[in-house]
């Protein structure tokens, strides 16, 4: 897969929720904080305000999306100035969808809200290098996939039908990817120096990762990254640990013990298989490497984080 899908397939765990809430001004309700969660708010009618911990109020108006990477506490109110109430909210609930109602006499807004549980001992530094809050406003002609998918996700939310349970935690799939491209997009655009915005809008650093990501298995060396960038070995090198933050095979061998700690959770191969898949030319070097990154061998890992990985017993790989 390429850089992006990877980085929700590594961190996902659990079930995605989604729901659609309606509220009538005055009104001021607070989300606290839930870390290890990823959440966003869509302004599907009205305005509104979001107001982060620590941050200043920033205006919500139809269509604006709203992302918060690492599960910071916020309040939405109708107006900063609005007591607050207890907290109403939290995805800590197991809903794939719902929807929920507050009456009131003044102005409705309509928010739909979703999260996701991260596990964080799987960090990818795509979203570890993320703001707090990611605002993306509505803007005429920009971000239309976007658009559509909070458009088709409100609808299902709205007028479950047969199917309802896979097409919502697809079209979660999609917004979370819509979100972070669109990010990417705009801040890579502006972005001059380093960090992951400027990496994924560098064209030589970009196809390098998703190579990487596409084959980490591959006898992949800084020369033939290099050429798979278009630069020299050494202009490479420096460009990639420049915008990164880590040499080209230190980024490598992370990535490959990534997705063979991945593996271990959620398939039945073997350790051999395992190393295999991940690149690693022996069961030892493999054993080695991934103790140094997990503090674990392989298979006593896989025991620890699946209980259904015994000795003698079967598990049943995750679909």
């Amino acid at each position: 897969m390429d850089v992006l899908s990877d980085v929700v397939a590594l961190m996902r765990t659990g079930r995605p929720m989604s729901g659609r809430v309606s509220w009538r001004a005055p009104w001021a309700q607070s989300f606290r904080p839930s870390p290890g969660s990823a959440a966003f708010q869509v302004v599907l009618r009205g305005s509104c305000w979001l107001i982060p911990s620590g941050g200043d109020p920033v205006p919500l108006s139809v269509g604006d999306v709203v992302f918060l990477p690492h599960g910071g506490g916020y309040v939405l109110a109708d107006h900063p100035a609005t007591p607050v109430q207890s907290p109403a909210c939290s995805f800590e609930e197991d809903t794939l969808f719902g929807s929920a109602t507050f009456d009131g006499d003044g102005a409705e807004t309509v928010m739909l809200s979703g999260g996701y549980q991260l596990d964080t001992g799987r960090a990818h530094p795509v979203l570890t290098g993320l703001p707090g809050v990611i605002h993306l406003p509505a803007t005429l002609g920009r971000h239309n996939e976007l658009r559509a998918a909070v458009e088709l996700l409100a609808s299902e939310i709205d007028n479950p039908r047969l199917g309802a349970d896979t097409v919502v935690t697809s079209l979660l799939d999609m917004l979370q990817l819509y979100i972070l491209r669109a990010w990417f997009d705009v801040e890579g655009g502006a972005c001059e120096h380093t960090g992951w915005a400027a990496a994924l809008a560098d064209p030589a650093i970009s196809k390098v990762l998703d190579a990487i990501h596409r084959d980490p298995a591959h006898r992949w060396t800084v020369e033939s990254l290099g050429a798979c960038a278009g630069l020299s070995r050494a202009g490479f090198a420096r460009r990639f640990t420049a915008l990164i933050g880590q040499s080209p095979l230190a980024y490598l061998t992370w990535w490959r013990l990534a997705t063979a700690a991945r593996a271990l959770r959620e398939s039945d191969a073997s350790v051999a298989e395992v190393a295999a898949l991940s690149g690693y030319g022996s069961e030892f070097a493999f054993n080695s490497a991934f103790k140094r990154e997990y503090g674990l061998a392989p298979g006593r890992y896989r025991r620890q984080v699946c209980p259904s990985h015994e000795a003698g017993q079967p598990s049943i790989g995750k679909a």
